[in-house]
């Protein structure tokens, strides 16, 4: 596995990212293309609704296994990174850091993170200017 760092730590998954939403996209679009060629009179009106409810559904499935899996990660991440404050500093995490700040903080070794968390409220650090504040990477290779 390649060293993580800010410019590679975005993740795709080939199957998810490559497969299944190009396909469930390509399923609505055909579906709508069928709903037109029934108003050309070349389809029973039928079976052109129960393919557009069926791909409908197949397109909202996989945004919201997406969005779900997505939350769940953010909330684990928040604990995580509570808890290792807790460990390092022997105080929770400071209530103003938002979840995008924590989420980003995940990447800094634990020597720069508590630096990085205070400098992180204070100066209202984005996420990015959290990543790229960061000197030595603490790969995340487990994410969704």
């Amino acid at each position: 596995m390649r060293q993580q760092s800010y410019q590679n730590h975005a993740r795709l998954h080939p199957l998810f990212h490559f497969f299944l939403v190009p396909l469930s996209s390509f399923t609505v679009i055909g579906a709508v293309l069928l709903l037109f060629d029934l108003f050309r009179g070349s389809m029973e009106l039928w079976y052109v609704i129960v393919l557009l409810m069926a791909s409908i559904t197949l397109a909202i499935t996989v945004v919201l296994t997406r969005e779900y899996v997505k939350k769940v990660q953010d909330r684990v991440i928040r604990s995580e990174e509570n808890f290792r404050h807790h460990v390092l500093t022997g105080h929770m995490l400071d209530p103003k850091l938002t979840l995008s700040q924590i989420i980003a903080l995940r990447f800094a070794t634990d020597e720069q993170f508590p630096e990085l968390c205070l400098r992180a409220v204070k100066d209202h650090l984005s996420p990015d200017d959290i990543k790229r504040s960061i000197n030595k990477w603490k790969p995340d290779y487990l994410r969704v």
